[in-house]
């Protein structure tokens, strides 16, 4: 599968050569040729703004959570890296720019939902492909306006990030900068949620965990959002012994593997229990024939493999989006 690039596109508008008028011409005719080519040039210049912006990038476009660097990456200049894995998915480590690869609708099947997916990968790398990309694709095309995150890894060598401050910060910027931009890319701000994998999903859970409702006075209009998620769908997440729940919490989807480790064969199983007794509403699967990491591959058998269906049934449920 092709690795999306970053969106930074520029353009120029080409220099006008309609400066110099015939002196035959009339003074009223080279007024209107003036306001005409004024006119041009402020329609390019318009158009230069908008390929270059941010919110200009088609899906599969890579766009910066903050451009002018990230807090807490300050100083960092190592480049991203990418391995191919052997079953050939791309394995990306070493994020110093947290970022997200928007996969838009087309206008005409929007639902208005929209959904951040967090990879896994141990918090050491992400496993960005069969746990971000192709679900984000499929997502999309139904209708489900969905983002890749690349989020800071707090236990690869050498690391100086930490889960709470700035993996589950990257995501809390995520949601803020897509309900920011919500009018632009036809989503609805009440319908924005979270899912993760493994690591991901300890992220994704955080984020439904620990939310607010924006910093007023903010400096940066982005974070004056509020980045509470109106869903969570948590996917074999890790560290499950820590979540906590309230009857503020937001619905939640949890699928795993029973043959997974116990602390999430058994965990999920505990953690919907949690939620039962808060009143929250929640959904559990628990596939029999399979373990962890099984994520979206072309190559997945058994029922583990129509989890996301599950997921679009559910969501249709908690009335995020409507029957097709």
């Amino acid at each position: 599968m092709r690795h999306p690039e970053r969106s930074e596109t520029m353009c120029h508008p080409e220099r006008s050569e309609g400066s110099a008028f015939r002196p035959a011409k009339s003074r009223s005719f080279a007024s209107l040729r003036m306001t005409l080519l004024s006119t041009q040039l402020a329609m390019q210049a318009l158009a230069v703004i908008l390929v270059s912006s941010p919110l200009a990038a088609q899906a599969g476009k890579e766009i910066l959570l903050w451009p002018s660097g990230a807090p807490g990456s300050e100083g960092k200049t190592a480049i991203e890296k990418v391995r191919i894995a052997d079953g050939g998915d791309h394995v990306v480590s070493s994020i110093h720019h947290p970022s997200i690869t928007p996969y838009l609708p087309l206008k005409e099947n929007s639902t208005g939902a929209a959904i951040i997916i967090a990879p896994g990968g141990g918090h050491r790398e992400l496993w960005i492909d069969h746990e971000g990309y192709n679900p984000a694709q499929w997502f999309r095309d139904r209708g489900i306006a969905a983002f890749v995150l690349k989020y800071r890894l707090a236990t690869e060598e050498s690391s100086t990030y930490t889960v709470d401050e700035h993996a589950l910060g990257d995501m809390q910027r995520a949601i803020r900068f897509v309900r920011s931009n919500a009018v632009v890319w036809g989503i609805d701000t009440a319908r924005i949620g979270v899912m993760g994998f493994s690591a991901g999903g300890e992220v994704a859970a955080l984020a439904a965990m620990r939310w607010d409702n924006g910093k007023p006075g903010a400096a940066d209009a982005i974070d004056q959002q509020s980045s509470h998620p109106a869903f969570q769908v948590l996917i074999y997440p890790g560290n499950s012994s820590r979540f906590t729940v309230s009857k503020q919490s937001p619905p939640v989807f949890i699928a795993a593997g029973y043959n997974d480790r116990p602390d999430i064969s058994r965990g999920m199983a505990e953690l919907y229990l949690k939620y039962k007794e808060a009143g929250v509403p929640a959904e559990l699967h628990v596939y029999a024939t399979a373990g962890h990491g099984f994520g979206m591959r072309a190559t997945n058998k058994g029922a583990s493999g129509g989890w996301a269906s599950r997921v679009g049934e559910w969501l249709t449920d908690i009335r995020m989006t409507k029957a097709r």
